[in-house]
C-alpha cells in the first residue's frame, strides 16, 4: 500500500504539472473531501472539477521539488513541495492580476481509499503570496 500510494501522489502532481484535469479527477473518490487554503471545505468531482476550472482560469502553475511522505498503511499521505506560478487574471477579492510570478512553499495531506485520494488539503501563507503579486 506504502509504494502505490507514494505512486498515486505523484501521479496526481505529474497531472497537475500537466494540466491534465480529467487526469487529475480521475485519482478522486466520487465523493472526495477538498479543504481549500483559507477556503471552504467543498466535497465531491463536480465542486473539485470547479475549482480546477477557476484555478485555470486564474492562475497557471507548477510544482516543483515534490517530496511525498506516506504512512506505512499508505492510508494517509503528505507532500511538501514549491508552487512556481503566473497569477494570469484577477481572482475576486484579491490583488489585480498584471501577470505577476510568485514562488511559494506549499504543504498537502491526503487521504486514500480504495486506490484512490478521498481528500486533499492544501496549505500555503496567503500573506506571502499578496506580497509577492502586490509589488
Amino acid at each position: 500500500m506504502h509504494a502505490a500510494t507514494e505512486a498515486l501522489i505523484r501521479r496526481y502532481y505529474a497531472a497537475f504539472n500537466a494540466a491534465d484535469w480529467p487526469g487529475m479527477l480521475a485519482l478522486l473518490t466520487p465523493d472526495v473531501r477538498h479543504d481549500v487554503n483559507e477556503g471552504d471545505t467543498q466535497h465531491g468531482l463536480e465542486a473539485f472539477a470547479a475549482f480546477l476550472d477557476k484555478m485555470n482560469a486564474h492562475y497557471r502553475e507548477q510544482a516543483q521539488d515534490v517530496v511525498v511522505m506516506v504512512t506505512p498503511d499508505g492510508l494517509r499521505a503528505a507532500a511538501e513541495f514549491t508552487i512556481h506560478g503566473t497569477y494570469l487574471r484577477t481572482d475576486p477579492g484579491l490583488p489585480e492580476a498584471r501577470g505577476q510570478t510568485y514562488t511559494l512553499p506549499v504543504g498537502a495531506f491526503f487521504e486514500v481509499r480504495g486506490g484512490q485520494i478521498a481528500r486533499v488539503t492544501n496549505y500555503y501563507n496567503l500573506a506571502d503570496w499578496t506580497r509577492q503579486v502586490s509589488t
